[in-house]
């Protein structure tokens, strides 16, 4: 399973909107298939691992990490070819939380004879796929925000002014956030002071281009911006402003989609924002905005999971916080679960969870 499991990672930028998954097929102790999913090529990775065991899959037991479909969409279902192939046994992490499968695969296994185990590696397979499973059951993308902070919770040395704090490893480690991604967001706060490309730089292969995504009610956005001078279809504004406006027409001449949501109170509704996205296909968005973005989502209940990446530092009065929090109708001290703690170099991140993913609870964010 473990092997399976590395192998649905080579999924990563591949598979979506897909879930990433890997098979290994053993035969008498030996491997004898190997597969994993890649969109673009269309076969899922149980077609694939199969054909590589070829007669050897008969009898064989096949590791999965994700529970073999059994419907029809872009190709037929697995688990005919898994009982036509004379597969003996199946060993799966999870259930497939698609309501059009859901734990009909499996029952259509055992249907036919074959011995079928959950539940193997299922911790780990559940986080590989959490953006899959709560796309899938919600059509809303799974929302991960990401920071760069001092020991004393700041991200900038003041308003306005872009601020280093992160170094190697952690800015490398933060870079695989954003490819793992299919949308990156941002508010216009952010555009202003530190002008970023908000582009994948890890050098890795991905199917679709990383959307960028800016929020900006007012429609502050420059056409000198480089996010504006490297638009290529990969980049969408959502404003309150109106769809006629001269600024609005010199924003689409220049490549960028605007996309109008609504603002009560001036600020744009972020899950209109998200269900928008949702309609695009995209699975996980990575939230790398400054303290006014950063404070609405998580009061919106709309984060899911966090990444906060410190470095080893004081920064003192005047700085910006991670976010600005609304003064009403938000939970005090709202808590993480499932702490994971890794260190990059002198630097650290701590990775928690507003809500339990599929596999745990079974809980999601509602649309």
């Amino acid at each position: 399973m473990e092997r399976a499991l590395q192998l649905a990672r080579e999924g990563t930028g591949l598979a979506h909107p897909n879930p990433m998954v890997g098979v290994v097929v053993v035969k008498d102790g030996e491997v004898v298939g190997r597969g994993y999913h890649l969109f673009d090529e269309r076969d899922h990775a149980e077609i694939v691992a199969l054909r590589e065991a070829g007669h050897k899959a008969r009898g064989a037991t096949l590791y999965v990490n994700l529970e073999p479909c059994c419907h029809t969409w872009r190709t037929g279902p697995c688990t005919k070819a898994i009982i036509q192939a004379g597969v003996q046994r199946v060993v799966a992490a999870m259930p497939d939380p698609n309501p059009e499968v859901a734990g009909q695969g499996f029952a259509e296994l055992r249907t036919a004879g074959l011995r079928v185990t959950e539940g193997v590696g299922e911790d780990e397979a559940v986080h590989l796929n959490e953006d899959y499973a709560c796309w899938i059951t919600t059509r809303l993308p799974f929302v991960t925000l990401k920071a760069a902070l001092t020991l004393d919770g700041q991200i900038a040395m003041k308003p306005g002014h872009e601020t280093a704090i992160t170094k190697g490893a952690a800015r490398e480690a933060a870079q695989q956030l954003r490819h793992a991604a299919d949308a990156v967001v941002t508010g216009i706060g952010t555009v202003l002071a530190d002008d970023p490309l908000l582009t994948d730089r890890t050098g890795r292969a991905r199917r679709r281009k990383l959307l960028r995504v800016v929020l900006d009610s007012k429609l502050r956005i420059t056409p000198k911006a480089k996010i504006v001078q490297s638009a290529n279809d990969d980049v969408v504004v959502f404003t309150a402003q109106a769809s006629n406006s001269a600024k609005r027409r010199a924003m689409e001449r220049a490549g960028v989609e605007v996309v109008s949501v609504p603002a009560p109170r001036g600020r744009l509704e972020l899950r209109g924002v998200l269900c928008d996205l949702g309609r695009r296909q995209i699975l996980n968005l990575l939230i790398e905005a400054g303290a006014e973005v950063n404070g609405a989502a998580i009061g919106g209940g709309l984060v899911d999971k966090m990444v906060l990446f410190y470095a080893p530092k004081i920064m003192g009065t005047g700085g910006v916080p991670l976010a600005q929090m609304p003064s009403s109708g938000f939970p005090k001290a709202p808590l993480l679960s499932r702490l994971t703690l890794r260190e990059y170099g002198r630097d650290f991140a701590v990775e928690g969870y507003f809500r339990d993913v599929y596999g745990h609870n079974g809980t999601h964010r509602k649309n």
